[in-house]
């Protein structure tokens, strides 16, 4: 069952989502050459301590940590660890909170240091499509509308569309219903209403969409081993057209 929100209820989702965003913010400008993931890891569940919310993955599931720290080929759900991180990596960041019984959540890909051209089209790419996805998340219009749009943008420049790995309504539960695949044909699928939220994510492939699950029971690598990029923001469907609850405002 997909759950409406109320306008009470989305202001209390706006509350959750700027902290996440606030947040993301401060992770992206401490990354950089010579870094470690375990120390963003660690800076995000102080940030969450000081604004008094919860981190939404740990413990979900068993994840052990605050935030997924995914590098280069790591798609999703990636340990953060001492590794220091090096000039022209790529790292995707996936982080969330719970305040006042409110799920936010988000994830960006951020270049460490200069990262080579390929890198560079594949993330723009990526955030567009997330773009476009946002744009089709409007009154009347179908779920699968986002997923086609997400899709048609990364093929036409060669990527490929992870299959394994969706998004999802977001509220109370850090996943609701629906589920958000970023592929497949437009005009199927639920209508889209007002008061719906979702966590749109394209998790897109510079090689082959395929992916497998490391030993950890967690992260999950291309097969190929090619870069991957992730990039999601939680999304009202209103009257006024999607809006962002994780933006920085």
């Amino acid at each position: 069952m997909i759950v409406l929100k109320s306008s009470a209820e989305l202001d209390q989702m706006r509350v959750a989502g700027e902290m996440v965003a606030e947040i993301l913010e401060l992770l992206r400008e401490r990354i950089c050459p010579g870094v470690t993931t375990r120390e963003l890891d660690s800076l995000a569940e102080d940030e969450c301590r000081k604004r008094k919310a919860r981190p939404a993955f740990k413990g979900y599931g068993g994840f052990p940590f605050t935030v997924c720290a995914s590098p280069n080929d790591q798609v999703v759900h990636g340990f953060p660890n001492e590794i220091p991180l090096t000039e022209g990596e790529i790292l995707s960041i996936d982080f969330g909170v719970v305040y006042r019984g409110f799920y936010g959540d988000a994830a960006m890909t951020i270049p460490v240091g200069s990262i080579d051209d390929d890198r560079a089209k594949l993330l723009r790419i990526t955030r567009r499509s997330l773009e476009l996805g946002i744009e089709a998340a409007v009154i009347g219009g179908r779920l699968s509308d986002i997923s086609s749009a997400v899709q048609t943008c990364v093929e036409k420049e060669g990527y490929s569309v992870v299959r394994e790995f969706v998004g999802h309504g977001i509220g109370r539960e850090l996943h609701e219903a629906p589920q958000i695949p970023n592929f497949g044909p437009p005009g199927q699928g639920p209508r889209l209403k007002a008061g719906m939220v979702l966590a749109i994510e394209p998790m897109i492939n510079m090689g082959r969409p395929e992916v497998k699950i490391l030993e950890d029971g967690w992260t999950a690598v291309t097969v190929d081993g090619k870069p991957s990029a992730h990039f999601e923001h939680t999304v009202a469907v209103t009257e006024d057209g999607p809006e962002i609850l994780t933006r920085i405002r």
